[in-house]
């Protein structure tokens, strides 16, 4: 029976019968279906029709298919840059990182979706949370503060990427290119907002731009503020303990002033 917490990379691997297909190829053809498919398309019979090879060849390489999404979903994160915090500084590091993850997800739509219902245990997986925790010590994090600072990021990086990925696979299923559809949408807002003249002008505003620059605009705003917040935090619990901590709370008196 398999167990509610197996992984793939807790296991041995499995040792081979086919001299022709390794456990590589079965991920790059497995992330090129996704990219063209999604996830619902994946299954253990399309992969090896896409291999030339039977489902059982794959089986000799992965037991089902929760480790074949294990091993995919490494793969990204092995696409993902985090340079070393040492070099270049805590805020750096996860500044690149960010940016890494939104275009991993944004290359690959499929994986925002197992981002967080699959185990992250593989080797890709391990040296980017290796590193972002020692970007986070380097900051001034400690004890469960790195786990909480780490998640804050991961979390925004999702949720920021999250809308960039629903309305490209909205263009996809429409057949207009983005700016018809930003046209389209337009005026379905303005019919549905009638009565908030207000959002309606500000919609207006965004006809005209460009938005994938404004996207990466918006993205780089939210990370800004994200890291700015961060190092307030950190200021905040560095700071001295004054006087002004242990003062009693306000009296009738004070609040009168």
């Amino acid at each position: 029976m398999q167990q509610p917490f197996d992984s793939v990379w807790t296991r041995e691997p499995r040792a081979s019968r086919s001299s022709t297909l390794s456990r590589e190829q079965i991920v790059r053809t497995a992330v090129e279906l996704l990219d063209a498919e999604g996830v619902d398309a994946l299954s253990m019979r399309r992969l090896g029709a896409k291999l030339g090879s039977g489902a059982t060849s794959i089986y000799w390489h992965v037991a089902h298919k929760d480790e074949l999404l294990e091993l995919v979903m490494d793969e990204v994160y092995g696409e993902i840059t985090l340079p070393d915090p040492a070099v270049v500084g805590w805020q750096d590091a996860v500044t690149v990182f960010a940016y890494g993850l939104r275009d991993a997800l944004r290359k690959h739509p499929w994986a925002a979706s197992l981002l967080s219902t699959r185990p992250s245990l593989g080797p890709n997986a391990m040296r980017l949370l290796a590193r972002m925790t020692t970007a986070f010590e380097q900051a001034g994090f400690t004890g469960l503060e790195l786990d909480y600072a780490s998640a804050a990021l991961l979390s925004y990086v999702l949720g920021a990427t999250a809308p960039e990925i629903a309305w490209q696979a909205v263009i996809d299923r429409s057949g207009l290119d983005g700016e018809e559809l930003v046209t389209a949408v337009h005026e379905t807002v303005r019919r549905a907002a009638r009565d908030h003249p207000g959002l309606v002008s500000r919609h207006e505003q965004y006809r005209d731009l460009d938005m994938d620059v404004t996207r990466a605009i918006s993205f780089d705003f939210g990370l800004t503020c994200l890291i700015g917040g961060m190092k307030a935090r950190l200021a905040r619990d560095a700071a001295p303990f004054t006087e002004a901590h242990d003062a009693a709370p306000f009296t009738d008196a004070d609040r009168e002033q």
